[in-house]
């Protein structure tokens, strides 16, 4: 198993980067040693299409006059996410892949806010907004890793 905490800088000997001033995440290693080769295979992908399957399944209890409302907002957010994701990885350039990157941040933000409103209203129960927060909130530190970390590089 891959130690994958991306706050922590790995060391590395003998190779003068150090010296030069440049921290080298285990994130940064890791990525280096396996070439992803499709954007499917990003976790951040995966977690985010998790994240819609239950807002689909949470939002059919929604009732029906929520249909073209929160209903289909909170759909159409949690979409966007992997959508985003996926289509900037496909663009071809580190600057549009961090341009789509920030959409999907976006877009998660948005569904957190939809999240709350569905809570506050009384649409949501308690249990499925704890469980789809915490998916949420790991989807957004992972995509906020990766839009500052493409942010450091050269684009």
């Amino acid at each position: 198993m891959v130690d994958a905490d991306c706050g922590n800088s790995v060391g590395v000997q003998n190779t003068g980067i150090e010296e030069l001033g440049y921290k080298i995440t285990r994130l940064q290693v890791i990525m280096a040693m396996v070439k992803i080769r499709s954007y499917k295979e990003l976790i951040v992908w995966q977690k985010s299409i998790e994240l819609a399957v239950v807002v689909f399944e949470v939002t059919k209890k929604f009732p029906q006059s929520e249909l073209y409302g929160l209903v289909s907002q909170m759909r159409r957010a949690a979409t966007s996410i992997p959508s985003n994701i996926a289509e900037g990885y496909n663009r071809g350039s580190k600057l549009e892949y961090k341009k789509f990157l920030q959409n999907a941040y976006g877009s998660a933000a948005e569904l957190e806010t939809q999240l709350i409103i569905s809570i506050k209203t009384g649409l949501s129960k308690q249990n499925n907004f704890e469980k789809l927060t915490n998916s949420l909130v790991e989807i957004l530190k992972m995509l906020n890793k990766m839009i500052t970390t493409l942010k450091f590089k050269s684009l």
